[in-house]
């Protein structure tokens, strides 16, 4: 599904990947009920095999909203741990927002929804921005975190497998840019506050790398708007 512009070497850029975290599915209780979730990640201490639907060690209690081809690994920014400690009023270790990769120097703003990356013999493509769900607020005790997450725009985003390898902390480098240059940013935009914003829908759609679900829901939205 790559479909990205190959960067000279002089204009390939790499982003210290700080921490790969896996964990199993657990129990737990939310709001007095039963819930099952993998939000809770802990740092591998050796290298991960990584294949097209995830990470080996790495479980999904819902594998409807999460996992699968398009969303095989959840990577997250670390420089927006700050920002979250503060808001949260606790230290955070790496893993904290559910994600697989914890990576630094790297935000919304920089990366484009069908950016590639390689790291050691993996390669890996983002496919869309992460969409939090009530699972961070379990985890944290705090119902207003999903929306916080969303609506700042700190949502970290979601990569597919493009070649399986394996993965530890090292240098995760740009190798190609995408040519509809929309970033993870401009996307979360388009999803959650540009609703009726056709123009911004259709350059997301022109994004050949757009995650299949992403895909169905902005062109049904499309629709609608065409038939107002």
């Amino acid at each position: 599904m790559s479909n990205s512009t190959a960067l000279p070497a002089t204009l390939e850029r790499s982003y210290p990947l700080l921490s790969v975290n896996v964990g199993a599915a657990r129990e737990a209780q939310f709001k007095g009920k039963p819930a099952k979730s993998g939000i809770d990640k802990e740092r591998a201490l050796s290298a991960v095999t990584v294949h097209h639907e995830g990470l080996a060690g790495d479980e999904q209690a819902d594998n409807v909203n999460h996992g699968g081809p398009d969303k095989a690994v959840c990577a997250y920014p670390y420089r927006h741990y700050a920002f979250w400690e503060e808001k949260l009023g606790r230290s955070l270790e790496f893993g904290a927002f559910g994600e697989n990769f914890t990576i630094d120097e790297i935000d919304e703003n920089e990366v484009c929804v069908g950016d590639v990356f390689k790291i050691g013999d993996l390669t890996l493509q983002i496919s869309q921005p992460r969409v939090p769900c009530w699972k961070l607020a379990m985890k944290w005790g705090a119902d207003d975190l999903p929306a916080m997450v969303r609506d700042t725009g700190k949502t970290g985003f979601y990569f597919r497998v493009l070649s399986p390898g394996s993965v530890e902390p090292g240098e995760l480098v740009l190798v190609s840019r995408d040519p509809a240059g929309v970033t993870v940013e401009e996307a979360n935009a388009v999803m959650h506050r540009g609703k009726e914003n056709r123009e911004g829908i259709e350059r997301l759609l022109a994004v050949d790398a757009l995650a299949d679900s992403w895909r169905e829901t902005l062109t049904a939205r499309l629709s609608r708007l065409s038939q107002s």
